[in-house]
């Protein structure tokens, strides 16, 4: 083997740092802050909305000015973490998540929301990748990495649900500027504990110059494609501005993947997606989050709107989702994950997370909380929580240090592309089946209240229907994990680390 590649696996670059489990409190505390945002200011939309005086048409762009800036930029936060250092990419990108959240709870209008959650996205595409990929860089062991990929994999999966409950509290006790002030002590006390913490191991930076035309395709392509779905989920798939949003971004995205082909230092190295491994993760990952993130919002406009939940409630009632969720991450997946193959983990966990869903298929009106919300809550949190362990684990293992930062970065952009496409793909599948349902049942009712009961049954309808759609692409995410993905069990080494991988040699994945 050449030298390169042996100083990379040798054991004095390999020492582990003394400081990388609080630093680990910190880069988790972070990963909260993040994940909570996606859906903690979803609770307190309407309120927010009807506050800064945001039309129906616009109201959108609180969420969307969030998902595009953060889908668009996280392959360029990924590369400057690389390029600047990750300790400093995270300490900076929690500084400015920490002010563009300050900006949004002090809005006065409509727009100066709309750039605060811009500006939140952008900083949180410089922060995740930074994190995850310090974690990379940090955790060498097998047992330790599994241990420290578990809690981050627990709260990558269930931050979601937390802000969930958050939101509700604070839209319902305080005030719906809550949901943004809140960030800025997270954002504090983790930079400032990274700060002092966090010692990034040596000879990890990627020092080549940065790959403008790969920045500007690749952020113009995710953007396009991002916003194409958002789109299509308000105004139609067949609405030109969809269309032509698609057909930009396939021209932009396949001119990045030419350009990074040529170019001597690319933004997105291909080897880092054309690995076996790596690309049946982020696709098999991008799969289940599809599938997840069009079942968080059934749920809520289910218990809020059928059931009558109050948003603190239905909060709540997303708790067994998470403690399956922990419990998956840090129990099965940590214990397993050093003696079995991560394939092994992560297709049987996607089928336990789709018999979850299969019963959610069961819906009704009157379906009952203990006997079928549940247990499918539980099954889904189980089974989602041991498959993202691995996945974010395996993700970055193998991986040369100057390209842990793109490589995290693309596990978010995976995650951040499903969500887009989950959400505005089930919405479109459910709409249609509760418009169809209500089409062919509204003429046999006859008083007002079989009228409203009829629209309940479509609405219920709708959602069992895209449902099923979910299962289908959870079953396809275990087929993927279970073919495409051939790793072993995780050796001593997973991720090169030191001054000597300059090399064209990285530490290899262990392979059957």
């Amino acid at each position: 083997m050449p030298e390169t590649a042996s100083k990379a696996s040798s054991p004095a670059s390999l020492a582990p740092d003394p400081g990388r489990w609080k630093a680990l409190v910190f880069i988790a505390l972070a990963q909260l802050m993040v994940v909570l945002d996606a859906t903690i200011v979803n609770i307190a939309l309407p309120s927010a909305q009807q506050d800064l005086g945001i039309t129906d048409g616009n109201r959108q762009w609180v969420v969307t000015a969030y998902a595009l800036a953060f889908g668009g930029l996280l392959l360029f936060g990924g590369r400057i973490a690389d390029l600047w250092g990750r300790k400093r990419a995270f300490v900076i990108g929690l500084g400015g998540f920490a002010a563009a959240s300050a900006l949004g709870g002090a809005a006065t209008s409509g727009a100066m929301m709309f750039g605060a959650r811009a500006l939140q996205g952008a900083f949180g595409a410089l922060l995740a990748p930074a994190a995850l990929s310090l974690l990379a860089v940090m955790f060498t062991d097998a047992k330790e990495r599994a241990k420290a990929f578990g809690i981050y994999g627990a709260i990558a999966g269930g931050g979601g649900a937390v802000g969930l409950i958050l939101g509700g509290f604070l839209t319902e006790y305080l005030d719906w500027r809550w949901t943004f002030f809140v960030n800025i002590p997270f954002a504090v006390v983790a930079a400032a504990g990274a700060y002092l913490v966090i010692r990034e191991p040596e000879g990890g930076r990627n020092r080549n110059p940065l790959d403008i035309p790969g920045v500007l395709l690749s952020t113009l392509g995710l953007v396009a494609l991002v916003y194409g779905f958002t789109r299509a989920e308000s105004d139609g798939w067949g609405d030109s501005v969809t269309v032509g949003m698609f057909v930009a971004s396939a021209v932009l995205l396949v001119s990045f993947v030419v350009v990074e082909a040529r170019v001597k230092a690319p933004l997105l190295p291909l080897r880092v997606v054309t690995d076996r491994n790596r690309g049946g993760i982020y696709l098999s990952l991008g799969l289940a989050i599809i599938a997840m993130f069009g079942l968080f919002l059934f749920l809520t406009y289910y218990l809020q709107i059928v059931k009558g939940y109050s948003p603190v409630k239905t909060g709540f009632a997303f708790l067994p989702m998470i403690a399956g969720m922990i419990t998956g991450s840090t129990q099965i997946g940590t214990r397993l994950m050093t003696r079995v193959a991560p394939r092994l983990l992560m297709g049987p966990g996607f089928l336990v997370a789709a018999l979850g869903m299969l019963l959610l298929t069961q819906l009704e009106i009157d379906s009952s909380y203990a006997a079928l919300l549940l247990p499918a809550m539980l099954l889904l949190g189980l089974g989602m929580g041991t498959a993202f362990m691995p996945a974010m684990s395996m993700a970055t293992q193998g991986v040369r240090p100057q390209d842990a930062g793109v490589a995290s970065a693309m596990v978010n952009t995976s995650q951040q592309v499903g969500g887009a496409i989950g959400t505005a793909l089930l919405n479109t599948i459910a709409a249609s089946a509760t418009t169809s349902y209500v089409a062919d049942h509204i003429g046999s009712a006859t008083s007002r209240s079989q009228q409203q009961l009829v629209a309940l049954q479509a609405q219920v309808h709708g959602y069992t229907s895209a449902i099923w759609f979910a299962v289908g692409i959870l079953a396809v995410a275990a087929v993927i994990a279970l073919t495409l993905i051939n790793a072993g069990k995780p050796g001593s080494t997973p991720v090169a680390s030191g001054e000597g991988v300059e090399g064209e040699v990285p530490v290899p994945v262990v392979a059957h």
